[in-house]
């Protein structure tokens, strides 16, 4: 069953990232789905602030996958843009996300169709926007997420 949250502003969105990161461990996989200019990048940056890596958290977009190193919680945070993959699988195996799962916190933007294979175990958030320049996220639990809180 999905939850949808509204979000109203730009900082909304960061917020809602952040509030997720808060109570990411692990070997999470959050999947972050929607078109172009949605709010991905904005979440995964919130979601980062939420972990409390260290550095700025920008979109992979051209070199695919960014690790970001742990802060005070110690979990490091690996940011993939899956967008010029083409939904190959093959393309996603080179990248070595199953290992990587293990120690991180994966956030995958435009991974829905490839990544769910890494673990039944995810997130799937997906942002809608509106004409009104906010968004919907349309959150769906997976595994043993239908039993965990998305703040703390």
């Amino acid at each position: 069953m999905a939850e949808t949250v509204e979000l109203t502003t730009a900082a909304d969105t960061h917020e809602f990232g952040r509030a997720l990161g808060a109570v990411l461990r692990a070997g999470d996989l959050v999947l972050l789905a929607g078109p172009l200019g949605a709010g991905k990048t904005a979440l995964a940056q919130g979601i980062g602030a939420g972990l409390g890596v260290q550095g700025r958290v920008s979109s992979p977009t051209f070199i695919i996958a960014r690790e970001h190193r742990p802060g005070p919680r110690g979990i490091p945070m690996v940011h993939v843009d899956a967008y010029r993959l083409g939904g190959s699988l093959d393309e996603l195996d080179d990248l070595d996300l199953d290992t990587t799962l293990v120690d991180s916190a994966l956030v995958v933007e435009w991974g829905e169709d490839t990544a769910t294979r890494l673990t039944a175990d995810h997130l799937l958030i997906h942002l809608t926007p509106r004409p009104d320049d906010t968004r919907l996220a349309t959150i769906e639990r997976h595994g043993t997420w239908s039993n965990r809180a998305l703040a703390p």
